[in-house]
């Protein structure tokens, strides 16, 4: 190990490592409490706004158009390419794959998409928020895969509430049991097709409900951001915070108490671990830059540097008490790594619809409530769990004509004009947990610090795979109850972590024997450690999960005060 030297002799009542989503939260709720905090960020600083360079950028400014430079990305973001947000516009919100490797089975092709810089994947993240339901904190002791949550929906409702007062989620209330309802800004209008379509399937299936999706962008303002003007490219960043990140909400929150240092190019080695006092006292630190390593130290620790981040950080904490990992007698840290499987559905064509048009770049589309598995009638004989389905209308552009026949004037007269109706559905579903899905340290592979490369195990069962086959089923069905034309099933059959929800890694549970945090994301077997991103999940449902992280981080701060002040932690 290096030779980390001890910063001066401050010593924080808290420290956060990671500045995404969780972390950004973590910091707003620990400032606001009265608790000197640091966020450690391995990655550059961004400011927001500032720093959003290509914002306001047609494709005719950029270099390649906006279709970026072939040849860099399949040598050097292989991996970040792959992502829907990626692109020339966005590629400096993405790490070099070269630069930041890791490690799979050969056969098995994990797809980690990351963003190190200040505010993390909260720049580039899709913005869809959907409330968990009993149906998905019971579900494992229901059937048996994964310990049993130490929680239920009544524990946490309170806490969604609260973040979504907060961040401002627009959406539309419809009393689904499967999804329930939340602290919703005015919904987002559907478009004329979608109506269609809403109308025809609600009609075709009893009890299906499509709803406009529920999503982080304001439709009023809020907390002193901006709504949203409709201009469409939202992961290249939003000057004036109509969506939800840590940059345009929860950091400058934090600042303003005056109990916030930030600290950037900062990567956390591993966690300092006090043998006699059974604490955790700080953390080790390598400068990014000048390779210098520190030791920093904290009361608390909250770990929000992604799932696969915090795991890594945890695994390599070793201590004579933690041979394999710090937090980790259960042997459960880094295995039941889980993620959504998607890109599985249809599309087809709306006719009837031709005089009709849209305004703006709306940044949503529509839900379709989970359906399978839910209740005796809708047990599906295949798999277990459900999916829930985003879905979108809109009029095909000029860039059709990459795949048209013809040339010419009249060529180009045709697409001057919209082109037909196109209705997409797509199913994201529930990923069992499983033992085997994991992830650890490479053994010969380590980064230019010296920090071990994380090797990743993880695959989708037969469960997820009948389950992407009902998904292209379902699809079609609904399209062809709604007389849709041209109807075109798909399934990519996407890699694991493709869908950026990555979690389970350092689960929650009520044994310590078999998980590593009880139900304050706090470690079983180290008091003042917090675990509050996609690591702490027991299960992954099917539904977006990042405000449920939302809640479980201001759920967790909340608690980790109230355990400071009585001197428990």
């Amino acid at each position: 190990m290096k030779n980390f030297h001890i910063q001066k002799k401050k010593v924080y009542d808290a420290i956060v490592v990671g500045s995404g989503i969780t972390g950004g939260w973590a910091a707003k709720e620990l400032t606001q409490k009265g608790l000197k905090t640091l966020v450690l960020e391995r990655g550059r600083h961004v400011e927001h706004g500032k720093d959003y360079i290509t914002e306001d950028l047609s494709a005719a400014e950029f270099h390649f158009r906006g279709f970026g430079d072939r040849k860099l990305f399949e040598a050097e973001y292989a991996i970040q390419s792959q992502c829907y947000a990626f692109g020339e516009a966005t590629q400096h919100f993405f790490v070099n794959d070269k630069k930041h490797p890791y490690s799979h089975d050969p056969d098995k092709p994990f797809s980690w998409i990351r963003g190190y810089h200040l505010g993390g994947r909260s720049l580039t993240w899709g913005r869809q928020c959907y409330r968990w339901s009993d149906l998905d904190f019971e579900a494992n002791a229901r059937d048996g895969f994964g310990v049993d949550w130490p929680i239920r929906y009544k524990d946490i409702a309170p806490w969604y509430d609260y973040v979504e007062s907060f961040a401002g989620i627009s959406g539309q209330a419809e009393g689904i049991p499967q999804l329930p309802d939340g602290k919703f800004l005015p919904p987002m209008e559907m478009n004329c097709a979608e109506l269609y379509v809403k109308e025809r399937i609600e009609k075709a299936f009893p009890g299906r409900k499509m709803t406009i999706g529920r999503v982080a962008v304001l439709t009023q303002p809020h907390q002193r951001r901006e709504r949203c003007h409709y201009c469409g490219p939202c992961h290249r960043g939003c000057s004036v915070g109509a969506y939800f990140s840590s940059l345009s909400s929860t950091l400058p929150t934090a600042r303003a108490t005056g109990n916030l240092t930030i600290r950037c190019n900062s990567i956390v080695h591993s966690i300092i671990y006090d043998e006699k006092k059974d604490r955790a006292i700080g953390v080790r630190v390598i400068d990014a830059e000048s390779k210098e390593a520190l030791e920093i130290h904290g009361r608390i620790i909250f770990l929000c540097a992604s799932t696969l981040g915090s795991t890594q950080i945890l695994l390599n904490t070793k201590t004579p008490r933690f041979p394999n990992g710090l937090a980790n007698s259960s042997a459960a840290l880094g295995h039941y790594l889980m993620d959504h499987p998607y890109l599985a559905g249809a599309s087809g064509e709306i006719s009837g619809l031709e005089d009709k048009y849209y305004s703006g770049n709306r940044p949503n589309g529509v839900y379709i409530a989970r359906f399978r598995n839910v209740d005796e009638k809708s047990k599906h004989p295949d798999f277990l769990r459900g999916y829930g389905c985003q879905a979108g209308a809109s009029r095909l552009g000029w860039r059709r004509g990459s795949s048209m026949l013809g040339f010419g004037a009249e060529f180009k007269r045709a697409l001057r004009q919209p082109g037909p109706w196109q209705m997409w559905i797509g199913g994201w579903g529930e990923h069992l947990p499983r033992y085997e899905n994991h992830a650890e340290l490479d053994p010969q592979l380590k980064d230019e610090w010296g920090i071990p490369l994380l090797k990743i195990h993880c695959i989708w069962s037969d469960n997820e795979q009948k389950m992407r086959q009902d998904m292209v089923v379902s699809a079609a069905v609904m399209l062809e109850a709604c007389g849709a034309k041209n109807i075109n099933p798909f399934n990519e059959n996407s890699p694991p972590g493709l869908c950026i929800h990555e979690m389970g890694t350092a689960r929650i549970g009520r044994d310590p024997k078999t998980s590593v945090l009880n139900g304050y994301c706090q470690a079983h077997e180290v008091p003042n450690l917090f675990v509050t991103d996609g690591s702490a999940m027991a299960s992954s449902a099917c539904q977006n999960p990042s405000i449920t992280y939302m809640a479980l981080t201001a759920r967790a701060c909340d608690y980790a005060v109230k355990e400071m002040k009585r001197g428990r932690v």
